[in-house]
């Protein structure tokens, strides 16, 4: 059995559709129903019912998806199991949308060049939803923000960049009493179920600051965009470039607000702890600090 058969199958009951379906692997859907059609013909029985658009399981369709994800998951330590500690099979990684961006891509170009047998499954997400799929073994790693409460005895941590917290506003706004600038501006706070937007919720409860706040986002790209026209100030991480281009914002530190740690989180338990390991090797490898906050006071 081609095991990309099954994952497509589990895909196309997850989707609800085989467009949709096909659009997740990157398949037309001509060929993700070809590959359903040759899973039923191996298996002698029709997995899904036709409704229009849509598709939904059949009785033989949900008694295989019962077992599916344990089958995927033992082809894939295999794969892992049968390099003999060479780093190979699928690593199932999760990232934050900034680490996604900037600190990503280039670990993952250089990892490929030196082990070509990893396959990738990249899932983005918020760090505390990344740290739940690991916790129940979804993600073989995840590059998150660190939490604020202890991370269990079973999981490792790496910190890989320390983001100190930045005010930010429009070129036009003076920083030089930062205190009083977020409390006489409109201000445009970051998630607080983030875990990063609580170090900021922290740090304007202990200096006692009371905003004008009108707005709740959880992406800080958009936040900076926001601030940028003019529309309000916010207090954000320094993360990793790429920031996004054109912005004229002025910066200032904020002494005593914190950092917001990122780094990554995996399981040791794993059979493709080989390949974890040298994700984690080059993900830790100095780079160069090229942020756009180089200019903040």
């Amino acid at each position: 059995m081609d095991i990309r058969f099954l994952e497509s199958f589990v895909a196309i009951a997850e989707c609800g559709s085989i467009a949709e379906a096909a659009r997740r692997f990157n398949l037309t859907p001509a060929a993700m129903a070809q590959r359903l059609r040759a899973l039923e013909h191996e298996l002698g029985h029709d997995l899904v019912r036709r409704a229009g658009r849509t598709v939904r399981p059949t009785a033989s369709g949900l008694a295989v998806l019962s077992h599916a994800p344990s089958v995927i998951e033992s082809v894939r330590d295999l794969r892992s199991i049968a390099a003999n500690e060479e780093p190979a099979g699928q690593l199932r990684i999760g990232a934050t949308a900034t680490t996604l961006l900037g600190l990503l891509p280039d670990a993952i170009a250089r990892l490929r060049v030196s082990h070509p047998k990893i396959e990738y499954f990249l899932q983005p997400g918020s760090s505390a939803a990344l740290y739940r799929g690991l916790l129940d073994g979804e993600l073989d790693a995840a590059v998150i923000v660190r939490p604020h409460f202890p991370i269990p005895k079973s999981l490792n941590w790496l910190t890989i960049r320390e983001e100190d917290m930045l005010l930010i506003a429009a070129g036009d706004v003076d920083l030089g009493d930062p205190h009083a600038a977020i409390m006489s501006h409109p201000f445009i706070r970051y998630d607080r179920n983030q875990w990063g937007g609580q170090i900021v919720e922290r740090y304007l409860q202990r200096n006692r600051l009371r905003v004008q706040e009108w707005l709740e986002l959880d992406a800080l790209d958009a936040i900076a965009s926001m601030v940028n026209r003019g529309l309000g100030v916010s207090i954000v991480p320094d993360w990793a470039p790429p920031w996004p281009e054109g912005l004229t914002l002025r910066k200032k530190r904020l002494s005593g607000c914190g950092v917001r740690e990122t780094g990554i989180l995996w399981s040791s338990s794993s059979a493709r702890i080989a390949a974890i390991n040298a994700f984690v090797d080059f993900c830790a490898e100095p780079r160069p600090r090229e942020n756009a906050s180089k200019q903040a006071e």
